[in-house]
């Protein structure tokens, strides 16, 4: 069988010891900051977003990786693993262009397979790396075979967070001023969730960000049943380390067995803000 290669967008967070361990190939989206472009790929420290807004009060745009740059990745893979297959599992659709652009060049390429995994940051590392998972665990697994547990994946990755700063959202557009004033006065949080590939305020939570993220696990872990071998915590930087090692003892105290904390980079920081919390895993 030939040699299995997953791909997939820096809007995954994946942490860069999982993507050296597993030879995960991630190709970088966009941040604009006063007309410049600067790739998502750790090079551009996530404080200069930060140290934009408060210059500027208006928050960075964000672009999708171009065809251009797909076509380029792609076929670097292809000389790095010459006569490979590339599955790549791509940022959700319905939030950015940047699968659909991967699909403009998919036929240039002949063993490239796409899966829109719906999702973004720990929701689409979830899915990454249960791919990766799986073919370790069956490395004679028929590609059919495997590409149909990871489309089935897509379906049972759960993704919940709490934006760190309701001025990002207002900024980006997000939340209406009036809306954000009423949520400032009262010290609510929204719940953000990915639901049909699209990102939704579900709830809102009241109260200091240690509290709300004690409350965010238990909902979370309430309604969903989440396989026990994985969890993914998110988090933008500014969320306080107590807060961190709290949520870890809880999920512990769950019977998680793997606890994996996510960094957001660049693209994700943008739209969630300073001290942004969130978690994602796969439903059994």
């Amino acid at each position: 069988m030939k040699k299995i290669v997953f791909s997939t967008e820096s809007g995954a967070d994946l942490p860069i010891d999982l993507i050296q361990q597993h030879a995960i190939q991630v190709v970088p989206m966009h941040v604009v900051m006063d007309g410049k472009d600067y790739l998502d790929n750790g090079s551009t420290p996530v404080t200069d977003i930060y140290d934009f807004y408060e210059r500027t009060k208006t928050i960075p745009t964000t672009t999708s990786t171009n065809p251009n740059e797909y076509h380029e990745f792609f076929t670097k893979i292809e000389k790095a693993y010459p006569d490979c297959i590339i599955v790549h599992i791509g940022y959700t659709s319905k939030a950015s262009s940047s699968f659909q652009n991967a699909r403009i060049v998919s036929e240039d390429f002949a063993d490239l397979y796409l899966i829109d995994a719906l999702n973004v940051s720990g929701g689409l590392t979830a899915i990454v790396m249960y791919a990766v998972d799986l073919l370790e665990k069956q490395p004679n697994i028929e590609l059919d075979q495997l590409l149909t547990h990871i489309r089935a994946s897509v379906f049972k990755a759960r993704l919940a967070f709490v934006p760190g700063s309701l001025e990002f959202l207002r900024a980006g557009g997000r939340v209406s001023n009036m809306a954000y004033l009423g949520a400032s006065l009262l010290k609510l949080k929204p719940l953000i969730e990915l639901i049909d590939g699209k990102l939704m305020s579900t709830k809102k939570y009241r109260g200091k960000m240690s509290r709300v993220a004690e409350e965010l696990l238990h909902d979370y872990l309430n309604r969903y049943d989440i396989d026990k071998e994985q969890l993914y915590f998110l988090y933008s930087l500014g969320l306080e380390k107590s807060i961190q090692h709290r949520m870890s003892e809880l999920a512990a105290e769950k019977g998680f067995k793997n606890i994996k904390w996510i960094q957001t980079g660049s693209v994700i920081s943008t739209h969630g803000g300073p001290g942004a919390f969130g978690v994602a895993g796969l439903e059994k």
